[in-house]
């Protein structure tokens, strides 16, 4: 592609093989190490940028200057997808690998062309920027929960209301503590206690609800 971004040098552009996508769409892929800043918050987004192997953290920079966890995300899954349109196509966050990570970037024009001739990629790419918007606002209520026990609780009630009483978190505690924004002893320390007083109980990554409406009293 002609003046690609000097950022950009390190990308090969490779032709998509996938019969469901035109043979001409360009596209490029670029590789990260661990513990790698990928993108900073207000950086352009001008590309679909599609995390495709690995995990990364995204973190948000508050007006005291403190970063705030948001999300881990895994592969395989675009990395805000709904600002590439939006009127200040900004990224929102800070995104830093937290292991190896390969990234497949399809540029505006390519993603445009896409949603024109494969209703079928328009559909996934309309749903999916649905669901994320569906998940930050449930982030933020998440967020505005003062007490480590009350934000256990949202997430839980969560997960049954997807899933029943009894299911299972794939986060560990650590990316827990930092989803939830707080040490990971409080939150081993809180999750103890909830198992005590007999609200929860926890076997590995296996998860029940014992009292849901004790459950619903820590949102208070």
């Amino acid at each position: 592609m002609n003046n690609i971004d000097p950022e950009w040098n390190n990308f090969r552009s490779i032709g998509m093989a996938d019969n469901e996508f035109p043979a001409d769409m360009q596209y490029y892929i670029k590789f990260f190490e661990k513990n790698k800043l990928i993108y900073r918050q207000d950086d352009l987004c001008d590309a679909l940028n599609i995390l495709m192997s690995g995990s990364v953290k995204t973190e948000m920079i508050t007006e005291n200057g403190n970063l705030l966890g948001i999300d881990i995300i895994t592969a395989p899954r675009p990395l805000a997808p709904a600002f590439l349109f939006s009127g200040n196509n900004r990224f929102p966050v800070n995104v830093t690998a937290i292991e190896d990570i390969e990234i497949l970037s399809i540029p505006k024009n390519e993603v445009l062309r896409l949603m024109t001739s494969n209703p079928n990629f328009m559909q996934q790419f309309l749903t999916h920027n649905a669901n994320r918007t569906q998940f930050l606002t449930n982030r933020l209520q998440l967020l505005s929960i003062k007490t480590i026990k009350g934000k256990i609780a949202h997430f839980l009630l969560e997960q049954s209301d997807l899933q029943g009483n009894t299911f299972q978190i794939q986060r560990n505690q650590t990316e827990l503590a930092y989803f939830f924004g707080v040490a990971r002893p409080s939150l081993a320390r809180s999750l103890s206690e909830m198992v005590e007083e007999g609200i929860i109980s926890i076997n590995k990554k296996e998860y029940t609800i014992l009292n849901i409406n004790k459950m619903k009293e820590l949102l208070v």
